[in-house]
């Protein structure tokens, strides 16, 4: 699916670029049906690898979309394309944030839950920029927009983010006090991040900033983990408290 971000209506004459998402993997639920979340891969990842991780999880009512980022120059590799939700210069807390390409994404991972039916719970989840994406996502959720101003019309129930970090970090608590209604929004939103001692690509102490920020922004359901022995990969002890605090937070029913 290709998507044009002058459509979102940031009035700006600067050109715009287009994005081509690639291929959309679905994993579909094996009992009932009461949660769709959207999964986001890794920098240079795809869809397709996380999809069959998670078909092996012992979470039998949530379907899992996941879709793969555009191939796009990356900064951060001198240019070189790869599958990214956006464009980085570096992992730190002082990095530009390329909100064009933030917005773009989160607004296609919005596209892909618009569809689901009411009664369905819904949720972003990610790895590494896959999950600083959905932290992104959340934030566009609380403020009721996304960094355009443009409307933001999903109503999530869930954020998981593993060796991620927080984009747009630096305004985000003004933002969400200055508005009620974003701040009653973010207190009900339940996010989970988790993270390695040993992350060598995206720094640990990188990631607990991002829930300290997020915390103090309002996000009181939040849960950050830390794991000593994890680099910036998954291991079983880490899926485990993924499907636990997915059952417990979106009240999922199991095989009955």
């Amino acid at each position: 699916m290709s998507y044009n971000s002058s459509t979102m209506g940031s009035g700006s004459t600067t050109a715009r670029r287009t994005f081509q998402f690639g291929r959309t993997y679905v994993v579909k639920p094996k009992g009932k049906h009461q949660a769709t979340i959207v999964w986001l891969h890794g920098l240079g990842d795809n869809g397709s690898s996380w999809s069959q991780l998670l078909e092996t999880l012992p979470l039998p009512n949530i379907k899992w979309i996941c879709p793969t980022a555009p191939t796009r120059p990356v900064a951060m590799f001198g240019g070189f394309p790869c599958t990214a939700w956006f464009d980085v210069e570096g992992i730190s807390e002082d990095a530009p944030d390329d909100l064009e390409g933030l917005d773009a994404s989160a607004a296609h991972v919005a596209n892909l839950l618009s569809t689901e039916p009411a009664d369905i719970k819904l949720g972003v989840g990610g790895f590494s920029m896959g999950g600083a994406t959905a932290l992104y996502s959340a934030t566009c959720c609380a403020l009721g927009h996304y960094g355009n101003g443009n409307v933001y019309t999903v109503n999530l129930s869930a954020i998981v983010s593993l060796s991620g970090s927080l984009p747009c970090s630096r305004t985000l608590r003004n933002r969400i006090e200055g508005s009620p209604e974003a701040a009653r929004c973010a207190a009900s939103l339940p996010l989970l991040l988790c993270h390695g001692l040993g992350d060598d690509v995206v720094a640990h102490k990188l990631g607990e900033k991002s829930a300290q920020i997020l915390s103090s922004a309002g996000f009181q359901k939040l849960i950050f983990k830390t794991y000593k022995r994890l680099g910036h990969y998954t291991i079983p002890e880490e899926t485990d408290e993924v499907c636990k605090w997915l059952t417990a937070n979106l009240v999922l029913e199991g095989l009955r």
